[in-house]
């Protein structure tokens, strides 16, 4: 196989002048993730109508000259399930990727299996085993070997070739609006990630009163901070059990904090200062600073009315040729349902009833919502039997 060794800053600085003009970049990455505060990028496979080749972060002070040329308008750039591609683009950038055409939410829009594997696709769309070889490859390691050059690098060589046929049905279902919308909507997830204290999703923290959930934020920055410090995973650091632990007590003496179980780890005796200061900082805290509980599933959603519309989902779906799992779940039914039966102040609109969501499933669940559609067995044989029509009174 024949490919381009980017190694040096020169060469990428070459390399990325020479894709200016590509109208359609294909990418992936190889990254560990095992024990780092943020994935560390170990390679970058790259593929054009022009170019196949490799970028060796290894050898390079800063890729942020690749990570421009994708964050820059005028091209498509395709990836597969790009979650960490974007994390990385907007790190090195600051900005997400521009015209991003991510494979497997794309096979998604035209009801192929949701999320799919790279692999899958391409041996459904191009008829073609990818191998296998190397999976368990720790490619921050060096020297590669050729063998595990050519596995990743088989990662890009079908993409433009799926891209061209998942877009021309997508574009032949007019759903490239669809497809901008939620791509746009994923990366700012990614970016929100990145920028935003995501404190709340301590495991075990919903059902803390205020207090202990401001005891919970503080901890949080502390072990993000330390985390990055030390470049470890947060969760290395303090485990979310310690912290929700440390929150319910609230104490501030260092001998009872180490008196908890879990924390007397040789790693944390040297903390106890810091993780009372965190804890007596959330105490500090004014009533009115607190943080409010989220609000849990209201009452007035019945369980079976919420069971009904989460079938109702994969329903709809597959009759608009749709993956069920990225119109939603059975968290966002309960969501639209308290919406609509128990709408509260300042509650924002729900994912089912925004955007192409809205079009396509919102309009059908406030219509069964007022008894305006019925559902029946269309056809017993197919694996979705399902079809909502018109109810009698309707009609």
């Amino acid at each position: 196989m024949q490919y381009e060794s980017i190694t040096t800053a020169e060469d990428l600085q070459s390399f990325c002048g020479s894709l200016t003009d590509e109208p359609v970049i294909a990418f992936d990455t190889e990254f560990v993730s095992d024990d780092t505060y943020r994935p560390r990028l170990c390679l970058i496979q790259v593929a054009t109508a022009n170019h196949l080749a490799i970028i060796d972060p290894a050898g390079i002070e800063d890729t942020k000259p690749f990570w421009d040329l994708l964050a820059s308008p005028g091209r498509v750039v395709i990836a597969h399930a790009c979650r960490e591609e974007s994390r990385f683009c907007y790190r090195y950038s600051g900005k997400p990727i521009a015209g991003l055409f991510d494979t497997q939410l794309a096979a998604g829009f035209i009801g192929m299996e949701y999320p799919a594997s790279l692999a899958t696709l391409v041996q459904k769309l191009v008829n073609k085993t990818l191998p296998k070889g190397e999976t368990r490859t720790d490619w921050s390691r060096r020297p590669l070997s050729q063998a595990q050059i050519e596995y990743a690098i088989h990662d890009v060589t079908e993409l433009i070739e799926m891209y061209h046929q998942i877009n021309s049905t997508v574009c032949k279902l007019k759903r490239e609006s669809w497809l901008d919308e939620e791509t746009a909507r994923l990366q700012q997830k990614v970016i929100d990630g990145e920028t935003k204290e995501n404190w709340r999703r301590v495991s075990g923290s919903s059902g803390l009163k205020p207090r202990q959930l401001e005891i919970i934020r503080h901890l949080w920055r502390w072990r993000e901070k330390e985390a990055k410090r030390r470049d470890r995973l947060p969760k290395r650091v303090l485990r979310d059990d310690l912290m929700v632990e440390l929150a319910r007590r609230g104490i501030t003496d260092r001998r009872k904090i180490k008196d908890i179980r879990g924390m007397e780890r040789r790693g944390l005796a040297d903390h106890y200062d810091s993780i009372a200061s965190a804890i007596q900082a959330g105490l500090n805290t004014p009533e009115h600073e607190l943080p409010r509980r989220p609000r849990g599933m209201r009452r007035v959603v019945s369980p079976m009315l919420s069971q009904f519309l989460s079938t109702a989902i994969a329903c709809i779906s597959r009759q608009q040729k749709l993956a069920p799992p990225i119109v939603g779940n059975a968290d966002d039914v309960r969501e639209l349902l308290g919406y609509e039966l128990d709408r509260k102040e300042n509650d924002s609109i729900p994912s089912l009833l925004d955007g192409w969501r809205g079009e396509i499933v919102g309009k059908e669940f406030r219509k069964i919502l007022a008894g305006k559609l019925a559902i029946r067995v269309a056809d017993v044989r197919e694996n979705q039997p399902l079809e909502f029509i018109e109810s009698e009174g309707q009609r």
